[in-house]
């Protein structure tokens, strides 16, 4: 009697995962039926924010159902990644990160997600490199002539960030790692009051923007060196790149990718690619991004995958050899 509770209980299993598993294919077939919502880590108004309502709009067009993006800010956009990692697998909830997701790893000590385990890998959207800029009261016009004055001044040479383990801040990390030298780190609270200081000449130097800081060059109040990206710019063709320049190997892009939670059907998660690879392309958004200094990518998930597992190990090393102490 035993064996036969067994028995039946195991053919009971069977029946309901066969019956299961059509549902969940024609549930997929069928995405999407309702509306989508993107999370964001970031306050709105911000880059991230600016990217995810963008390409919101394009996906609500393309898919037939509303794309609503919802910010939840704190924690370095841990907050937003942890409420998307808890999430039903099934593309209705999704999370457009920036290049910090790669960062967070190694600067806090305890995640409230996993972000290899717990979050699918969808498509790297777009990636925007940053501008080394300088006052122009620092006798340097290269970046060669930079790194000679900071090995001479060893650090004399003051820059700013937007805070501790910010975009810029490791940028500028990453720079003084491969050039073997050592700039002061003033932390501010974001990059705009860090921008503003440099036009005053509080600091000396800082990694801004495309968008912000390549107006400041063209007026003449700053004084830009090269560009972070691999290659050049087409905004800026005349910035050789910090690679050409002095460092080869040197590159450093802030990204926005998008992410679903692990266990997302694979149909969704190729239907989400497509459509966003289909929205980037579009003249007026593809302009908007070039414009802002970003390149659209819209690569397949497993290149997303590959690069984010690429990016988590250089900065694991960065913020290792740099000393940086993890919050």
């Amino acid at each position: 009697m035993l064996a036969m509770r067994y028995s039946v209980g195991a053919l009971l299993c069977i029946v309901f995962s066969v019956g299961v598993a059509p549902a969940r294919a024609a549930d997929a077939d069928a995405y999407p039926n309702k509306p989508i919502r993107i999370l964001v880590g970031q306050s709105p108004g911000g880059a991230t924010d600016i990217v995810a309502r963008a390409l919101a709009q394009k996906l609500a067009e393309s898919l037939g159902q509303s794309v609503v993006v919802d910010n939840r800010s704190g924690a370095a956009g841990s907050i937003a990644a942890a409420l998307v990692a808890k999430s039903a697998p099934d593309g209705y909830t999704a999370l457009i990160a920036p290049g910090s997701y790669t960062m967070n790893p190694s600067l806090y000590r305890q995640l409230p997600f996993d972000p290899v385990k717990d979050l699918a890998p969808v498509t790297l959207i777009a990636s925007a490199p940053y501008i080394l800029m300088v006052h122009p009261s620092l006798p340097a016009r290269t970046v060669p002539e930079l790194i000679a004055l900071a090995k001479a001044r060893p650090k004399e040479l003051v820059y700013g960030s937007g805070g501790v383990g910010s975009s810029g801040h490791l940028a500028v990390e990453l720079f003084n790692t491969m050039a073997g030298i050592t700039l002061t780190h003033v932390p501010y609270k974001g990059a705009g009051p860090a921008l503003v200081d440099l036009l005053g000449g509080q600091l000396q130097l800082i990694f801004a923007s495309v968008v912000s800081g390549l107006p400041h060059s063209r007026n003449g109040k700053l004084r830009a060196l090269a560009i972070t990206a691999a290659k050049r710019l087409a905004v800026a063709p005349e910035l050789p790149t910090i690679a050409e320049a002095a460092l080869p190997g040197y590159e450093f892009s802030s990204w926005f990718g998008l992410l679903v939670p692990a266990g997302t059907p694979r149909t969704v998660v190729a239907r989400l690619q497509a459509e966003t690879a289909k929205a980037v392309k579009l003249p007026d958004l593809n302009e908007r991004l070039a414009r802002e200094g970003s390149e659209a990518v819209a690569n397949a998930p497993e290149q997303f995958a590959a690069y984010l597992k690429t990016e988590m190990t250089k900065w694991a090393d960065v913020v290792r050899r740099s000393g940086m102490q993890p919050e």
